[in-house]
């Protein structure tokens, strides 16, 4: 088992990337620590994997919630050898309907509790000799012209990642980021059809978008997360890593 023993906190973790890599990380050996908003998919969750995972339901645009859950993890399981920043609040907008309010709760969610989370964990991820992965996004780079807040977010989180990798690799504590790009979750699939997709949209993608035929699924991120959460890729920190169907940057699509 490759994360055997392992405590590991995990946001946005009731449904989609983050129940995935929790359901990935349990099988490997781990223990849990899953944070969400929505308390009925949270305990499914906690129901399918037992012993191995505790369950923590607080809403990250609250400054004590990076406590809250850090502290819910160091009572269910006494340690925290690594933190997954999964957690994302998606709201599309563009340069003409982006208020000030809804950046404000994208960037407090996606970025700013993010960093707390590290800042709250940090001693016992020292202690540990842990590590963090972040999840961010391919919207990075520059982003789909309706995710402007989210994509500046994203952007944000994958600097933050290096810059602590830098600051902290004498501390042993490893920072390391995922970029995944279109993956199929539930949230995915509804968004594209409330933007006027047909139902089997997913079946429909030419080959420009998905080259291999089909969707990028949670469950193909989860098992890529599990070599950075595990101790197989010391000491490598500062790494920002894409996981899509194609290269991200430069890509130029065969005609």
């Amino acid at each position: 088992m490759r994360l055997k023993d392992k405590v590991i906190i995990i946001t946005g973790a009731t449904s989609g990337i983050g129940r995935a890599i929790a359901i990935r990380a349990v099988a490997e050996g781990a223990k849990v620590l899953i944070h969400g908003i929505e308390k009925d998919d949270g305990q499914k969750v906690v129901e399918q994997l037992g012993k191995s995972a505790a369950l923590c339901i607080a809403d990250l645009s609250d400054p004590a919630t990076p406590k809250k859950i850090v502290d819910s993890a160091i009572t269910a399981f006494g340690k925290i050898d690594a933190v997954v920043n999964n957690a994302a609040f998606i709201e599309r907008n563009n340069l003409s309907q982006l208020t000030p309010e809804a950046f404000t709760k994208t960037i407090t969610i996606n970025l700013q509790s993010a960093l707390f989370l590290i800042q709250a964990a940090f001693p016992h991820l020292k202690k540990a000799e842990g590590c963090v992965l972040n999840i961010g996004s391919i919207n990075a780079y520059s982003g789909e012209s309706s995710l402007l807040a989210y994509s500046i977010g994203k952007a944000g989180l994958q600097t933050m990642t290096r810059n602590l990798a830098n600051a902290h690799g004498t501390d042993k504590v490893r920072f390391n980021l995922i970029n995944p790009g279109w993956i199929l979750t539930d949230r995915e699939y509804v968004d594209q059809v409330k933007k006027g997709m047909t139902e089997d949209w997913p079946e429909k993608l030419g080959k420009d978008n998905i080259p291999f035929g089909v969707m990028s699924t949670p469950e193909q991120l989860a098992s890529a997360c599990v070599y950075w959460l595990g101790d197989e890729s010391r000491p490598f920190t500062g790494s920002v890593v894409e996981l899509e169907q194609f290269s991200i940057i430069g890509r130029n699509p065969e005609k």
